[in-house]
């Protein structure tokens, strides 16, 4: 990935506010990119978005308003949209299933129509999850051909938000010479994630408070990697996608490393390394219904991107509670942010030698 393609284009990005899409938006900053992000206020305090105070446009808006949506494209002129916003929650979307298939089905949809009519727009890149294949416990890696599926609402609805972007894309999008992909990866940790009841936030916060950490599904087996790793496959698959529609289609970003940690296991680790804290307890109380095993194949992305993780999961686990460490510490998070950034991209650098 060079800098120079990404200085001066003009880059969209929905959900901005949210844990990735806060990284992302740095990243993209830091590669030069004029940057818009496009929604609602952070649902956390603290949160990602308020620590970086990246210079960028913002506009306040809801994915499911089609009118504000093309508005927003129609004053900033992206080249790029990267698409973010969503309800990114499993046991969010048991309580509110009606909420999560608008806002991430209708949501995709109202953004593409809006994206279709903007004169602008070359290539999209809709954010998706691991979760939108039809799950069969297996300890194989789904691939992209594999069936998609979910069994609760927000899988289901991420699923659907895969086959909107298909017909979109051969209805609409490709007869305008406008290119689209999905990238689907797995369970990202990283420094600057607030979210309730995700295994990495809920650590911090029993932590950091002095309370025993507890663990509703320890035995659940996910792909962990940091969040920089699947944003820069994002962010080569733009670029490859800007190039050449051959590109278009369905991807995966999920670790090449150390696959199949399971929850419990990274508990154990980060509370470990943090300090002489309690070790968990379990949460034996009834549970919705969750995956226990869910890897990905990412075999395409690396035979024809070149992208490959780069961190072990040593240094994921590492490089998240050092950004934890650093903001409890009272450091300055824009500047360590951007720190690791660099770090991140020297391992390229080391790696092609």
């Amino acid at each position: 990935m060079m800098d120079r393609f990404w200085t001066g284009k003009k880059v969209f990005v929905t959900g901005h506010t949210g844990f990735k899409g806060s990284w992302l938006c740095a990243v993209l900053k830091h590669r030069g990119a004029e940057v818009t992000g496009y929604s609602l206020p952070a649902s956390t305090t603290p949160n990602l978005s308020e620590c970086l105070s990246l210079d960028m446009t913002t506009v306040t808006g809801d994915i499911t308003s089609p009118a504000a949506i093309a508005e927003a494209l129609s004053v900033h002129k992206p080249d790029i949209v990267f698409h973010l916003a969503a309800q990114a929650l499993v046991r969010d979307s048991y309580r509110d299933p009606l909420g999560t298939f608008f806002t991430n089905a209708y949501g995709t949809a109202a953004l593409l129509d809006a994206a279709r009519n903007s004169p602008s727009v070359k290539a999209i890149i809709n954010i998706t999850t691991d979760k939108v294949y039809e799950n069969k416990e297996s300890s194989k890696g789904y691939a992209e051909d594999d069936p998609l599926g979910g069994y609760d609402a927000y899988s289901a609805s991420k699923a659907c938000s895969e086959i909107i972007t298909a017909s979109y894309r051969d209805s609409f999008l490709k007869p305008l010479s406008k290119r689209i992909a999905t990238a689907r990866a797995g369970n990202v940790i990283g420094g600057g994630d607030w979210s309730a009841e995700r295994i990495v936030p809920d650590l911090i916060r029993s932590i950091t408070s002095g309370q025993q950490p507890v663990l509703r599904n320890p035995n659940a087996i996910r792909p962990w990697q940091h969040v920089l790793e699947p944003l820069y496959g994002y962010i080569l698959l733009a670029e490859k996608l800007w190039e050449n529609e051959q590109f278009s289609g369905a991807w995966n970003f999920g670790q090449t490393v150390n696959q199949g940690v399971t929850v419990g296991e990274l508990a154990a680790r980060l509370i470990r390394e943090w300090g002489d804290l309690p070790q968990f307890a379990y949460d034996k109380g009834e549970q919705p219904h969750e995956t226990q095993t869910l890897l990905l194949n990412s075999d395409k992305a690396v035979r024809l991107l070149g992208w490959s993780s780069r961190l072990s999961f040593d240094e994921t686990l590492s490089w998240t509670r050092d950004w934890y460490r650093a903001f409890y510490g009272g450091d300055d998070m824009r500047a360590f942010t951007f720190a690791q950034i660099k770090q991140y991209e020297q391992l390229e650098v080391n790696r092609l030698g």
